[in-house]
């Protein structure tokens, strides 16, 4: 078995959370506003990504309008779906299975639109090579740091716009009890589009990030879509701060797996899989996620216990 660089793991592990954290914080938005699983997130993801390469690669315009753009139009690929598609359901009083499939079918009509644009092949960023370099033991690259920054600003950004503003606070009143925020008020139909817009257009910016790090194809939403839905899951639904540790925990967990699954001379494919274990794990104690573990309470056993 090869040496263990255990800074290595753990550098990997923040990749790995920064990169769960970018696809998974505007799903935890509309997750929370909509109660019910996006599933065409996932082409929210993977069209932020194309478009990013259509401006880099394509028309040659560099990578920061790249990302704008792919902000922009991801944003409005989300408010369209949720205008013509799931506000129509939500007023004829639809299920949450019924909005699930729903969600399902814009998926795959999204997804044939990019195959019919840009076709089924493997693509690549040639004009984005980011070679890499050694910082004492760990070797990284260019890439893997900006992923951890832009995942740090990004949360610092949503936590200030949902806490200073005031169409933060109207988002979370709005996701807290609609009924109550439109008896202030409020416009709970505005509030959900803007938040359908944040949330898609942060995950096309998410999704450039992921096929940067790997490559672009037209099921790249569905790769990362799995592991964001655990995330949220993980760090209890409607929970801005335990998606955030959700998503690190399965960094970790998915990295530091790599350890015991090469003693046991078994595939580090398989390290996906050891994060979703330690999530069924969590959830069998706490089936509301971190949220709904008494911390508190934790830290005040372990201290009479000390006291004793």
């Amino acid at each position: 078995m090869p040496e263990i660089n255990i800074l290595q793991i753990l550098f990997n592990s923040i990749v790995t959370g920064s990169l769960y954290i970018l696809v998974a914080l505007g799903l935890t938005m509309t997750y929370t506003l909509t109660k019910f699983p996006n599933f065409a997130h996932a082409e929210f993801i993977t069209i932020g990504a194309y478009i990013v390469y259509a401006v880099t690669e394509q028309l040659g315009l560099g990578i920061i309008p790249g990302i704008l753009m792919a902000f922009i139009v991801s944003g409005f690929v989300g408010v369209g779906s949720f205008l013509l598609v799931y506000r129509p359901l939500e007023r004829r009083k639809s299920t949450m299975v019924q909005l699930m499939v729903s969600s399902i079918g814009v998926g795959i009509v999204i997804r044939y639109l990019i195959q019919q644009i840009w076709g089924g092949q493997d693509l690549r960023f040639k004009t984005l090579e980011f070679s890499a370099f050694n910082v004492g033991p760990i070797r990284m690259t260019m890439l893997w740091v900006i992923i951890i920054v832009t995942g740090i600003l990004l949360v610092v950004i949503i936590h200030l716009l949902l806490t200073q503003t005031k169409i933060g606070k109207a988002m979370r009143a709005t996701a807290a009890n609609p009924g109550l925020a439109q008896s202030c008020g409020i416009d709970i139909d505005k509030i959900t589009a803007i938040v359908w817009f944040i949330g898609a257009a942060l995950a096309g910016v998410g999704g450039f990030f992921k096929a940067a790090d790997t490559k672009l194809v037209p099921v790249l939403g569905w790769s990362v879509l799995l592991p964001a839905f655990a995330v949220i899951v993980l760090g209890g639904i409607g929970s801005f701060y335990g998606m955030i540790a959700g998503a690190y925990i399965i960094g970790l967990a998915e990295n530091f797996s790599i350890i015991p699954l090469l003693s046991l001379g078994l595939s580090t494919d398989y390290k996906t899989a050891v994060g979703f274990i330690v999530i069924i794990l969590i959830l069998i104690f706490s089936p509301s996620g971190l949220a709904g573990i008494d911390w508190g309470g934790i830290f005040k056993r372990k201290k009479h216990r000390g006291e004793s």
